[in-house]
């Protein structure tokens, strides 16, 4: 670490350039730590500044980031997460994932902050770190491996199981618009394409391994912090319920609301649910938990599978989001299935998410004769059935037949389909929306209207009008708007609880921390940063809550200016017509749909943004000093 370094940091960062195959490192800018504090928020200022508007996100000028915090690889709880970052090449916008497990870490103790991608392999290669020494290697005899065999030969290669390994499969090297970057088998970087960058840069691997340490600026009372906190997670009678049942006890929480997506988002009722919740599957399936780096919670399962046709088959997960992707939406109740979905996802790099997403579409599609077997070559894709999904996910992981279209992405498959078909794309700016319904859950409906790389619910989740606690939303919000911030049915104040939500994940996502010690009721929050920080860093600005939400402010404010440049404004901003135009048919919420605009007055007026355009006011841009992304809109 450099003599003005400041804690929780390295100091530097790696700059790989695949083009010329050059290698260098770099000063971490210490001048934007202030500003930005690291994570997304470092690499949304690197990215704005190098990739210029309107480029191709599969081309030369995107850049990959992979970026770690300040608490990254220390001992504070739930720390060992890290982001990709790059322009999506599924939405065209701002694209990030974050990904568990143990790179982030490792790239610390490696010796860098961040890693940066930059043009592109003339061959198929894997990036080596190795501590101080980095290699760019062949990987002609690695193309067409899946991510398991990838990694089991990268870690043999290198004689040590230690090394962390993020690759992409088949569908990363075929540009699969939604592509993952698969670490270590079983956690995925899903969301916005990450795999696809890689493989447009032909990069089938990034390997790491690191033998350092980091520092952070005051030991003792940073360590006797963490393990208070660490304390705060062991007590926490919903981290216990997580650690417990993972994030499958989610499947009666949504069911007993009305918002468990079924049927491609058609309704949030799904009668098979009970075969697809934790009561279900953990007595059955589960042979082990695992964790992620400095985590004592413990969420993730490892589950296997003794009978049927599916028989033997040994795999992490899937989460929620994946039960419900291959799950209800496409009405399968059997989690073997799912199992097997996950199992495929994972080999061949794809975001279950939109992955389960694209094959509920074609479902609908098909349900209403817009396709037919003579499009599909031969399948019939009728709801619930098993073989038939599967087989859909293996034509879009392969790009084969009919699976080269959908591998696009439901918004472009709709364009490119025709007929009405895009009336069944149930997605924001291009990204298919996750397990969540705003006919039943209106703040989730402005969170996927408004998120930089569209429908999210991972960058802010408001809850409490699902689950209630009352007494700590009136802490936070005061007693005077809980009646409507509790309604799910209302779009009052929607908007405060969103933005406020918001900014503590922005500032969750720069430490980075994980996203389960900031959800509800929260672990930590604000007010919690704002001790950490300062003794992580020993930058003492850091160490207010009216500091961190201004910096919150700022990195928001900053991908919105980042998605302007490519053309997002207010019109962009809106919800598939099922949710707002089509009432939901039965459940708790029957009858309700989503009236958007006016949650959209109230949280651009919050952001101080334009009501009219949605953009990030003068006066908003000089505030919270973004006057430098002048020089780089044109």
């Amino acid at each position: 670490m450099g003599r003005n370094t400041p804690g929780g940091y390295v100091g530097k960062f790696l700059r790989v350039d695949l083009s010329d195959e050059s290698i260098r490192t770099e000063p971490l800018p210490v001048e934007w730590l202030p500003q930005f504090i690291g994570g997304d928020g470092l690499a949304a200022r690197l990215l704005f500044e190098e990739v210029p508007p309107r480029s191709d996100p599969l081309g030369p000028d995107n850049r990959l980031i992979i970026a770690t915090g300040p608490i990254t690889g220390t001992l504070w709880p739930m720390s060992g997460r890290t982001v990709f970052v790059a322009k999506s090449p599924l939405t065209g916008i701002w694209g990030e994932s974050h990904v568990g497990g143990f790179l982030g870490p490792e790239l610390k103790f490696a010796g860098y902050d961040m890693l940066v991608l930059q043009g592109q392999a003339e061959r198929p290669v894997y990036v080596w770190v190795h501590d101080s020494d980095v290699d760019i290697i062949d990987a002609h005899d690695l193309t067409g491996m899946k991510t398991d065999e990838v990694t089991a030969e990268i870690k043999r290669r290198h004689y040590d199981p230690a090394v962390q390994v993020a690759a992409i499969g088949p569908s990363g090297e075929k540009k699969v618009r939604f592509a993952s970057v698969i670490v270590n088998n079983a956690r995925a970087a899903g969301r916005t394409g990450m795999g696809a960058v890689m493989g447009a840069k032909n990069v089938k691997a990034i390997a790491v391994r690191g033998h350092g340490a980091v520092t952070v600026a005051r030991h003792e009372e940073f360590v006797r912090l963490a393990e208070d906190a660490h304390m705060r997670v062991r007590n926490n009678p919903q981290a216990r319920e997580m650690g417990r049942w993972g994030t499958w006890l989610l499947t009666a929480v949504k069911q007993q609301i009305g918002e468990l997506p079924t049927y491609n988002h058609r309704t949030g009722v799904f009668h098979g649910w009970e075969r697809l919740s934790a009561e279900h599957i953990r007595p059955r399936y589960t042979v082990s938990d695992r964790a992620c780096f400095g985590c004592s919670l413990g969420c993730k399962k490892v589950n296997y599978v003794r009978e049927g046709p599916h028989a033997g088959l040994l795999e992490e997960g899937p989460e929620y989001e994946g039960l419900m992707a291959f799950g209800s939406l496409i009405g399968i109740d059997d989690y073997p299935t799912t199992l097997c979905a996950n199992h495929i996802c994972n080999k061949y790099g794809l975001d279950i998410i939109s992955a389960g997403a694209t094959v509920a579409f074609a479902f609908e599609l098909f349900e209403h004769g817009i396709i037919d077997e003579a499009v599909t070559g031969g399948l019939r894709l009728e709801w619930g059935d098993r073989d038939a999904a599967l087989r859909l996910l293996e034509m879009i992981a392969g790009r084969e037949g009919f699976g080269n279209t959908l591998a696009e992405g439901t918004r472009e498959a709709a364009r490119r389909i025709g007929h009405g078909a895009d009336k069944y794309a149930i997605h924001v700016k291009g990204l298919e929306v996750s397990g969540q319904d705003g006919r039943t859950h209106r703040s989730i409906a402005l969170s996927h209207a408004t998120g930089a790389r569209g429908a999210d619910h991972l960058r802010s989740l408001v809850v409490v009008d699902q689950l209630g606690y009352e007494e700590v939303a009136a802490r936070r919000w005061g007693a005077d708007k809980i009646p409507e911030i509790l309604d799910p049915y209302t779009e009052q104040h929607k908007a405060v609880a969103v933005v406020e939500t918001e900014n503590a994940y922005c500032i969750r996502d720069t430490l980075i921390a994980c996203w389960y010690s900031v959800s509800w009721p929260p672990i930590f929050w604000m007010e919690d940063f704002a001790k950490v920080l300062p003794l992580a860093t020993g930058i003492d600005e850091l160490g207010s809550v009216e500091r961190l939400t201004e910096i919150a402010e700022r990195q928001v404010t900053l991908k919105r200016l980042f998605n302007a440049r490519e053309g997002i404004t207010r019109a962009d901003d809106r919800l598939p017509s099922r949710f707002t135009d089509e009432p939901m048919p039965e459940g708790p919420g029957k009858g309700q749909t989503v009236d958007l605009e006016p949650m959209l007055d109230d949280y651009y007026r919050l952001r101080g943004w334009d009501v009219k355009t949605g953009l990030p006011t003068d006066d908003t841009v000089r505030r919270l000093s973004l006057e430098w992304t002048r020089a780089y809109t044109s």
